[in-house]
């Protein structure tokens, strides 16, 4: 396998990825932080933070490391990666599209609490076509698990809870840390995925000294 078959590009659509499932597993971090209604506002916030911050490290790191692989692309390879890039700005635009929709609808309905579980179907949705978009089967059980959350969040988990004088909303505190989690663990196996790419890349250069 030559170094070429591992172009630059390939190892920043990995790192892309892990910078993604660091910010909006943050995100999602925040919503269950929210969700408690103050109670370890601060530490949960740090730690949050600090898994954040480990993953965007790490995706600028590959894209620091992938600086050294051919950018160099036959025309049939940078079309496909063109068109890859089209359809995941559409894709990523239509769940933007309809996550403002269910705020809309939750907002004005008056069942704000059906936002937080419907927003994370929505984007256990959107994994499937990103899944066979970047041939990436991890995505798959990524979009099936906040799916399956989702779903179980709102059949069998009451929407708050009142513990003492304190009311936590257990829709927003469970489907948040737990879509984050996801979130996050799928950010660690792309940035495996990507370090190892560019293992094969190092090997192939290699053998070919």
């Amino acid at each position: 396998m030559s170094q070429t078959i591992i172009p630059r590009a390939a190892v920043r659509g990995t790192a892309s990825g892990v910078i993604f499932m660091a910010f909006f597993g943050t995100l999602w971090a925040g919503i269950g932080i929210r969700g408690l209604h103050g109670w370890g506002f601060l530490w949960l916030l740090i730690l949050s933070l600090l898994i954040g911050v480990v993953l965007l490290v790490g995706g600028i790191v590959l894209i620091m490391k992938s600086k050294r692989l051919s950018n160099e692309m036959m025309g049939e390879d940078s079309h496909r990666w063109k068109r890859k890039n089209l359809w995941f700005g559409i894709i990523f635009g239509l769940e933007g599209v309809l996550i403002a929709t269910a705020a809309v609808i939750c907002q004005s309905t008056n069942h704000l609490d059906l936002f937080v579980p419907i927003m994370a179907l929505i984007v256990g949705a959107h994994f499937f076509p990103l899944a066979y978009l970047f041939q990436v089967n991890l995505y798959y059980i990524s979009g099936s698990l906040l799916c399956l959350l989702s779903a179980i969040t709102l059949f069998t988990l009451p929407v708050r809870v009142t513990w003492g004088n304190h009311q936590i909303m257990v829709w927003w505190t469970s489907v948040g840390f737990s879509s984050a989690l996801i979130l996050w663990g799928t950010g660690v196996v792309v940035w495996i995925t990507g370090h190892r790419l560019l293992n094969r890349a190092g090997n192939s250069g290699s053998k070919e000294a």
